[in-house]
């Protein structure tokens, strides 16, 4: 009968596998995205944007990020430099955020937002194209 050895090798190049397996399960900012609740808005001041930030690997919404930077600006119409305040607002749904803005004008507005997911270092960004509607 032939009798197999557990030398510290084994051991060792098995905890390197288990190592490197749970490692690789973590997440990074590449698997989450924001997405814009509606696409078209309604122009004007007093305007709420709401986007739903989503773990693409299962599909469901992301509550409790910390929202730290937003920016609206005209740049799909080739106007970066007219931009507008964009104000954290209330929202009912988690993952689920809320913002008040003014849409001066007709067109599109291109929405870059960043946040911070709980248990994950990297920052994740999104950049949404939203069309103001009178």
């Amino acid at each position: 009968m032939k009798q197999t050895t557990f030398d510290a090798r084994t051991a060792l190049l098995a905890g390197a596998v288990l190592f490197s397996t749970a490692t690789a399960s973590y997440a990074g900012a590449k698997d989450y995205e924001f997405q814009a609740v509606q696409t078209d808005i309604k122009q004007g001041p007093g305007t709420v944007v709401s986007v739903r930030l989503v773990d693409k690997r299962t599909g469901k919404a992301v509550p409790d990020a910390v929202i730290f930077t937003t920016r609206m600006d005209m740049a799909p119409e080739g106007m970066e430099t007219m931009t507008t305040p964009v104000e954290p607002s209330t929202s009912t749904e988690a993952g689920v955020y809320a913002f008040t803005t003014n849409l001066s004008m007709e067109g599109g507005w291109r929405f870059q937002i960043a946040a911070k997911v709980q248990g994950e270092p990297e920052t994740v960004q999104g950049e949404l194209v939203l069309k103001a509607m009178p």
